[in-house]
C-alpha cells in the first residue's frame, strides 16, 4: 500500500520586512526569495517548495502589505491578498519587538472583513529580541485581536520554532497528490529569479529611494556547451542621475553588483555562470505593462 501524501499551499501574510523571506528560504533550505535589510522588496508571489516527510508545502511568500501610494505599490499589495485569498492555510508574520502595530492591526482587520474558510497562525517572529513574559503578553493581545488558530514563536533568521511550524503545516494540509518534482524548489522561471538575484544585489548595495525606482529583465539565456551559462540582463531605471549612481565611479559599483550576483547564480544553478549587465533610462517603466509581467505581477491590479 502506497503511503498518503499531502499537498496545499501556504500565503506567509505581514507588514514589510516582518520576515517572511527569510521564513520562506529558512523552510525551503535555499535561497528563493530576495532578503535585504529595505523594506518592500518582494515585488512578486514567491513559491517554495518544501518537502516535510510526506508532505509538500508550496510557499507563496507575498509582498508585504502596506498603505500603496503607486501603481506599482497597488498592484503589490493586491497580489498579497491574492495569495492569502487562494492558499489553504494563512500565517501572519509580526515582529516581537515591533508587536501589534498600526499596520499589523490593519491586516487582521483586513483578515477578518474577509474571513474565508482556510485557517489563520500567527507567528511571531525575532523573538530573541523581546523577553518571554512580554512575549507571551503580545501573543495574548493579538489572539484577543483575531481568532488564530495556533500561535508560533519563531525567529526565522536563527531558525527558532521554524520546525514546529513545518511540521504544524504539514500535518494541517488536505490529503493529495504533490503539485511539483520532489526536488523542485520554486516555481518561478529561472530568468526571474536570476533578475530577482541582481536586484538584491542592487538593493544590498545601493541606498537612499533608489532601489525602489528599478527594475531588473532578464534579456537572454543561453545555456552553452561548455556547461556554463550567459546571462544579458538589463537595469530600468527612471532617470540619467540614478544610470551614474548604478554604474559608480569608473563603473566600480556594477563591478561589484555584477561579481555578487554571478557568484550566486552560479551556485545556485550549479554551473559556471557569464553575466552581462545593462543600465538603461526608462522615466515610465512603473506605468509599463511588460514590467509587471516580468515582476510576476498584474498590471491591471495597480489601477
Amino acid at each position: 500500500m502506497t503511503e498518503t501524501t499531502r499537498a496545499g499551499f501556504v500565503a506567509l501574510i505581514g507588514e514589510p520586512n516582518a520576515g517572511k523571506s527569510t521564513l520562506l528560504n529558512a523552510m525551503v533550505g535555499a535561497k528563493v526569495s530576495i532578503v535585504t535589510h529595505k523594506v518592500q522588496t518582494t515585488r512578486a508571489r514567491i513559491r517554495g517548495v518544501c518537502m516535510a516527510d510526506r508532505t509538500q508545502i508550496v510557499f507563496v511568500d507575498t509582498p508585504g502589505i502596506f498603505r500603496p501610494r503607486r501603481r506599482l505599490d497597488r498592484a503589490m499589495v493586491t497580489a498579497a491578498w491574492g495569495g492569502a485569498s487562494d492558499a489553504d492555510i494563512v500565517v501572519l508574520l509580526i515582529e516581537a519587538h515591533r508587536g501589534l502595530t498600526e499596520g499589523a492591526k490593519a491586516i487582521i482587520a483586513a483578515l477578518k472583513a474577509r474571513e474565508g474558510t482556510q485557517p489563520v497562525a500567527l507567528a511571531i517572529n525575532k523573538i530573541d529580541k523581546l523577553p518571554a513574559e512580554r512575549l507571551l503578553a503580545l501573543a495574548h493581545e493579538a489572539n484577543e485581536a483575531y481568532p488564530f488558530v495556533k500561535t508560533f514563536m519563531i525567529s526565522a533568521e536563527k531558525g527558532y520554532g521554524v520546525a514546529d511550524l513545518r511540521d504544524w503545516l504539514a500535518g494541517e494540509l488536505p490529503v493529495g497528490p504533490w503539485y511539483y518534482p520532489e526536488d523542485q524548489i520554486a516555481d518561478l522561471p529561472m530568468r526571474q529569479i536570476a533578475a530577482e538575484i541582481t536586484r538584491e544585489k542592487l538593493t544590498l548595495r545601493l541606498h537612499e529611494e533608489l532601489p525602489y525606482q528599478l527594475t531588473v529583465e532578464t534579456e537572454k539565456w543561453e545555456d552553452r556547451k561548455d556547461g556554463s551559462t550567459r546571462i544579458d540582463q538589463l537595469i530600468y531605471v527612471m532617470r540619467e542621475g540614478h544610470k551614474g549612481i548604478v554604474l559608480g565611479k569608473g563603473g566600480e559599483t556594477i563591478k561589484a553588483i555584477s561579481t555578487a550576483a554571478r557568484a550566486e547564480m552560479a551556485e545556485f544553478l550549479g554551473r559556471p555562470v557569464h553575466l552581462f549587465l545593462q543600465v538603461k533610462v526608462r522615466p515610465n517603466w512603473l506605468e509599463e505593462a511588460e514590467r509587471y509581467s516580468e515582476m510576476g505581477l498584474d498590471f491591471k491590479d495597480g489601477d
